[in-house]
């Protein structure tokens, strides 16, 4: 019950308004005084209380002496509390990242050092989330559960036009990982490329991340404690790669198809 209290007050219900609520839930219909004892809200509070329930639609009032109170279903009511902050929260993204890129782009020098394996691939999310057309990445390593991540914010950007270069294959906990394989079984733009062990991400030519990491000596694999992104907002920068970028992929795409007709 404590939970669902607390659950209630984060989507806006007072504490005696989400006691009632939820000892509604068991009571179903009942007068006020019932509510107030099952609760622990004093009367002087219940009728209020109550009122502002049935105010915020989570109760209905019966007519009658005494007033009868019957509680709508919790699916209908956090349903809908669902849908409204969902569509809240969507609105403060809008607005927050509309203030956040006005004031990064005030930014006189817009290079950063980002530290740890999780906020690195969290800041390469953050820039396909913000991309507007496209996406390109020089792929030599990755990370443990990041091609899958990866996936996931491609699949829910179709909009995006995404090409991949990649190495063939890389090592995570000591296990080889098919790069180029695993795009492509899922739909995604890659080409094998001759990579070093670098990763390149780059969105709409505006902005781009390199990330850097040290390997094991035996297998080539990550140390993810040394693992560092370089995130560069410069125009010109990012649009220079980007050309290159661009460049490449289309000879390596060109071979590929001729290859394919011999």
């Amino acid at each position: 019950m404590n939970d669902d209290v607390h659950l209630l007050k984060g989507i806006g219900l007072t504490m005696y308004e989400a006691q009632a609520y939820v000892t509604l839930t068991a009571l179903i219909s009942a007068t006020a005084v019932d509510i107030s004892e099952k609760s622990n809200i004093p009367r002087s509070k219940i009728y209020d209380v109550l009122k502002k329930l049935n105010e915020k639609n989570y109760i209905e009032i019966e007519d009658g002496r005494p007033l009868i109170y019957t509680v709508k279903s919790p699916v209908e009511v956090l349903t809908r509390e669902k849908e409204r902050l969902d569509r809240s929260i969507e609105d403060s993204i809008t607005r927050l990242t509309n203030i956040y890129e006005n004031g990064i782009s005030q930014v006189q020098a817009p290079i950063w050092r980002i530290y740890g394996v999780e906020k690195i691939i969290n800041k390469e999310l953050e820039i396909i989330q913000r991309a507007k057309k496209s996406i390109n990445m020089r792929i030599g390593f990755l990370f443990k559960n990041e091609a899958k991540m990866l996936l996931k914010e491609f699949k829910k950007r179709n909009d995006l036009d995404i090409k991949i270069l990649a190495s063939q294959t890389c090592y995570i906990d000591n296990e080889e990982f098919n790069i180029v394989k695993f795009f492509k079984e899922n739909e995604i733009n890659v080409q094998k490329a001759d990579i070093p062990f670098v990763k390149l991400v780059i969105a709409d030519s505006k902005e781009m991340m390199h990330t850097y990491s040290k390997f094991t000596q035996e297998t080539r694999d990550v140390i993810p404690e040394t693992a560092i992104g370089i995130w560069n907002q410069y125009d010109d920068i990012a649009r220079n790669y980007n050309e290159r970028f661009e460049n490449q992929f289309k000879k390596i795409s060109k071979k590929a198809k001729n290859q394919k007709k011999k």
